[in-house]
């Protein structure tokens, strides 16, 4: 039997939907418009795909943004007084560098310019921080869209074992805590697991993000499991995750799709970080 499609699409449809009327209601009662500012180096293509995805969400929500394309060449410091200038402008609720960053740039330095109040993305130490710790703040979106998915298809957490597959800044890890303070018991996995499929076979939550194309197979999964494919891959002209999707449908109860499964939910956490990034700068 195959395993039911979770509808990521679907679902950030719905949680934007939301987010417009709450920013509907911001403008009204406070005249405040949400602002968000991505700064873009070079011209990578994948970058500029998500760029675009956000830059019409944006126009979705009436939500006021701005891009900044800057050159591939661009010096640390250009990059550095760019976000610094976007920290100070008043419209810009939010700062957003598209990552990777070309290799001549500090990218580390380039994220801590960020204000903590604009770190829509939630990388910044403090966010992390606060995440760890359980403490309110900006959560990165990937992981907190996984998050909302898991809740929003009424899936349970409290008390299931979780593996994460990759252990990221940006996703693996603070993924791993956010199942954590849902009360999972979360192991996570990576290039120097032993035994990887032993592990992976015993999540009733498995999450992969590891950057292989079809990297988890079928017999890897627990019978039932709930699979959340985090990957975007390209394989023979066609996008495709970290997990063999036709294998996996077989094994698992639940699996995100790719694309259409993850993916969107990362535009609509970064709507909603955006937005409360507009009420707290006016609170």
């Amino acid at each position: 039997m195959s395993a039911k499609l979770i509808d990521g699409k679907k679902i950030a449809e719905q949680i934007q939907d939301e987010i417009k009327k709450e920013a509907e209601l911001l403008k009204t009662e406070k005249r405040i418009t949400p602002g968000l500012a991505v700064v873009l180096v070079g011209q990578n293509p994948a970058s500029e795909i998500y760029v675009s995805y956000k830059e019409k969400a944006c126009k979705r929500l009436g939500f006021y943004s701005e891009k900044h394309q800057l050159d591939e060449k661009s010096r640390t410091e250009e990059v550095f007084d760019l976000v610094k200038k976007l920290n100070g402008d008043k419209k810009i609720h939010g700062v957003l560098v598209q990552l990777p960053l070309p290799k001549q740039i500090n990218q580390e330095k380039i994220i801590n310019a960020v204000h903590p109040d604009k770190d829509v993305d939630g990388f910044l130490p403090m966010s992390l921080g606060n995440l760890v710790l359980g403490r309110d703040g900006f959560v990165p979106c990937t992981p907190q869209g996984i998050i909302e998915l898991l809740k929003r298809e009424k899936i349970e957490i409290e008390g299931k074992r979780a593996v994460v597959v990759g252990r990221s800044i940006s996703v693996g890890r603070p993924l791993s805590f956010l199942l954590l303070h849902n009360h999972a018991t979360v192991t996570i996995c990576h290039s120097k697991t032993v035994n990887l499929a032993e592990v992976t076979r015993q999540a009733d939550i498995l999450a992969v993000a590891i950057g292989r194309p079809k990297f988890i197979t079928g017999e890897m999964i627990k019978k039932g499991a709930v699979v959340i494919d985090i990957g975007v891959n390209r394989l023979e002209g066609k996008l495709c995750g970290d997990v063999d999707f036709d294998s996996a449908e077989e094994r698992a109860g639940m699996i995100t799709p790719v694309p259409g499964g993850v993916g969107p939910m990362t535009i609509a956490m970064l709507m909603k970080n955006t937005l409360k990034a507009a009420g707290m700068a006016h609170s």
